[in-house]
Formats: C-alpha cells, structure tokens, sequence
C-alpha cells in the first residue's frame, strides 16, 4: 500500500437516490433550475451559483487534492457530460466509476478500488462542503484515519440544525488518539452516556486499499444497504487503525430543499476555480 502524508486522490459518494432532495417543500423558494435538479435528487449538481459539487472540487484543489473519482449511478450521465464536456478542469481531474444500484455507502466505496489503487485516498459526501482545515487535517494525519467535528460546533457553525446532527453517527475515541468505535443514530440514552463532547462523524475519511476487503465483508444493513460505518467498524475489529483529527468548524449540508437558500448564501463569495 502506498502511504505518504499528502494525498492526491479523492473519492466523492454522489450515487444517493436523494429522496430528502426530492420531497416537496412549500416553505423553500428555489429557481426552475434548482427545482429541477431537486426533484432528480441530484444534490451535488444543485445550481447555488454554480453547481455545489464545482465548489467542494475547489476547495479540494485548494487542498493538494488532484484527482477526484465521482461515484454515480448509470443514469447519471448529465453529470458525466458536465465534467467531461461543459466545464473546463485546469487544477483537477475527474474520473468517473458507476455503482449500479444504491446499495450503500460501502458499496460505493468498492466501486471506486480501480480508481484508488494502492494509494491512499480521501473519501467525502457530495452533498457537504467540507472546511479547508478538515482537509489540511486530513493531509495531516498521514495514515488512515478520519476528521471528526464536535456536535455543537456542527450546530453553531453549519447550517444543519441540532435534531438532525442526533441522527448522525457519533464516535469513540481512545485514549491512543484512535478511532474506537461508531454508534449510528444512538438512541437519547446511549447518546447521553457518550463523553461530554459528542464527535460526529460527518464521512470524512482516508483510507488505504486494505478498506476494500472490508467494504466486500461487511454484512447488509437493516435498511438493506453496504454501510461504510459498518465496514470501518469491521475493519477496526480486524484490527484497523483509524487516526483521529478533530475539526472545529462547521461543514455546510446540501441534503434537503431548505438548505439550498442558506448554503447559496454562504457560498456566494466562494472563488471557484477547477
């Protein structure tokens, strides 16, 4: 496996259905363009200026990273044509792998092993804008590991409110400084019981090759889904270690209709430059 402290390689999960996208929402006052990538559930290619994916490959570039792999489905070619054809990419590739189906986070990862190779490789939502210090943190961790972001941080600086960050994973940190342990969606009990500084993960990972074989092992879901937190929990049983970076800034989240407003706000003095 190859391992240095930079890392060039990104893996963005954009495959989702979008099925919070895609609900109606009288309250949100969107355009024809983004009411009609919404209602594709196409949240990364939702026009806030300019399509939000354009953004977070910036800030990417920004960051040292140089080639992005965009996980998507079959049908989503028109994304496929704007980063081939439409745009033009002076500061970062973009390659492509195909999932299927929407069968899971973990899923998706798999779907990109061609692209990643032996090389260690980042590994983010493409409906979240990630802060420039998540990614200079992921540049230093300089093995696997992940960026995880204090709960009410996420709240004071994002756009997503506090009752949906509970339904996010939160995580156990040992003492070495090593991820421990993933909790989905816990219960207002067990989330009581977590230290008094609650760290959410927010899918800001760096792997190397070895999450491959876990992604394949991980058992289905509930939901019937090849869950990533699921894998890298089974790939910490294995004996996985996972470095852990704590970011304490807020990440934006384009996942419903009512966010498009507030992250084209805070977006709009954003310089892209791809």
């Amino acid at each position: 496996m190859s391992s240095s402290a930079h890392i060039t390689k990104c893996v963005i999960l954009a495959r989702g259905l979008g099925t919070r996208m895609r609900r109606e929402d009288a309250n949100a006052a969107l355009d024809t363009s983004q009411s009609a990538a919404a209602d594709a559930g196409l949240k990364a290619m939702i026009p806030v200026g300019r399509p939000f994916l354009d953004y977070v490959l910036s800030g990417l570039a920004d960051s040292g990273f140089r080639q992005v792999c965009l996980v998507i489905g079959p049908e989503h070619e028109g994304v496929r044509e704007y980063y081939s054809n439409t745009v033009r990419l002076e500061r970062i590739q973009v390659a492509f792998a195909i999932q299927e189906k929407p069968l899971g986070t973990a899923n998706a990862v798999l779907a990109a092993e061609g692209f990643a190779g032996a090389d260690e490789f980042l590994v983010i939502n493409s409906d979240n804008y990630y802060p420039a210090e998540a990614l200079a943190l992921i540049q230093g961790l300089g093995q696997p590991g992940t960026v995880l972001f204090p709960a009410d941080v996420l709240v004071r600086e994002s756009n997503i409110p506090e009752e949906r960050i509970r339904a996010f994973a939160y995580c156990v940190v040992d003492r070495d400084g090593l991820l421990a342990d993933i909790i989905e969606k816990p219960d207002p009990a067990t989330a009581a019981r977590l230290e008094s500084e609650k760290l959410v993960s927010m899918n800001c990972w760096r792997f190397g090759a070895d999450i491959f074989q876990a992604c394949r092992e991980v058992p289905q879901s509930s939901r019937g889904e090849f869950e990533l937190p699921q894998a890298v929990r089974l790939a910490i049983q294995k004996g996985a270690k996972f470095k852990v970076a704590i970011c304490r800034a807020g990440v934006l989240d384009l996942s419903r209709r009512s966010d498009i407003a507030e992250v084209a706000a805070r977006l709009r003095n954003v310089e892209v430059r791809l």
